[in-house]
């Protein structure tokens, strides 16, 4: 079994991870419903490149799209992941420790390329507050991210050498 300290570690890690990843869905979720419902009155009056796509949004700049979407793919993978990882730390068996240790780094991974757009966001100029508060929870989350899927692999890494 692993030790005590990462498996606490990894959990409560996961359980804050949960809820961040949360926070990002439903705040990605609103900007996409706003982007909808905002599109026809907004789109009307660009030239044709920027109103060939579906979904114009109305805040932001033109990286906001990308970001946003990002955003709620990596808030929906990361939901499940830690729900997943939650279940596989506390059943503590070897096998269970390499899926969350394997779907730890995934999540990371996409959470790494989320924070790139933000980042890029923030480059390009400033947003409003909603979109604001998004890019930083995601660069938030992002680290948070990095320091689970060390705590999952220093729980593997305990679990292999036993």
């Amino acid at each position: 079994m692993a030790s005590g300290a990462a498996k606490s570690t990894a959990f409560i890690l996961l359980i804050l991870n949960l809820f961040l990843y949360f926070i990002i869905t439903v705040t990605a979720a609103w900007a996409t419903k706003h982007a909808i419902e905002k599109t026809h009155e907004t789109a009307v009056v660009l030239r044709t490149p920027a109103r060939i796509f579906p979904m114009y949004f109305p805040m932001g700049n033109m990286v906001t799209g990308y970001f946003v979407m990002l955003a709620l793919l990596v808030g929906i993978v990361g939901m499940t992941t830690s729900a997943t990882g939650i279940q596989d730390v506390t059943r503590g068996t070897p096998s269970s420790f390499h899926a969350a240790a394997a779907s730890s780094l995934i999540t990371f991974f996409l959470s790494l390329l989320a924070m790139g757009f933000a980042c890029k966001e923030i480059n390009v100029s400033w947003t409003d507050s909603t979109l604001r508060f998004l890019e930083v929870i995601t660069i938030i989350v992002t680290f948070l991210q990095l320091f689970c899927a060390g705590a999952i692999h220093a729980g593997v890494s305990q679990i292999v050498a036993v």
